[in-house]
C-alpha cells in the first residue's frame, strides 16, 4: 500500500491534578482543516494541536508526527509524542 498522510486535531483538558489529558482526536481532510479544527477546539478546551503523520497503515510503519499548530495550553513538545 502507498504511503498516506493523516491530518489530525487533538484537544487537551487539564484534570483535577492540573495534568494535561487528551480529548477525542478528529481526523481532517487537509492540513488547513486540521489547524482550523484545533483552533475551534481550543475555544472550549485548555488547548489543542493540529498534526500530520505519514506512513503505511498496512505495515504500521509511520514517520514521527509533525506538529502543524499549537493553540492555547498544550503539553511540552517532547510529551506530545505519547499522545500522537
Amino acid at each position: 500500500m502507498a504511503e498516506v498522510t493523516y491530518y489530525v486535531a487533538l484537544p487537551f483538558i487539564r484534570n483535577d491534578e492540573g495534568e494535561f489529558v487528551p480529548g477525542e482526536a478528529q481526523e481532517c481532510q487537509t492540513p488547513t482543516a486540521a489547524i482550523r479544527r484545533a483552533q475551534s477546539m481550543a475555544a472550549t478546551h485548555a488547548g489543542a494541536i493540529a498534526f500530520s503523520r505519514a506512513g503505511d497503515p498496512k505495515t504500521g510503519e509511520f514517520e514521527p508526527a509533525e506538529v502543524l499548530e499549537k493553540v492555547g495550553e498544550v503539553p511540552a513538545e517532547d510529551a506530545l509524542m505519547g499522545y500522537e
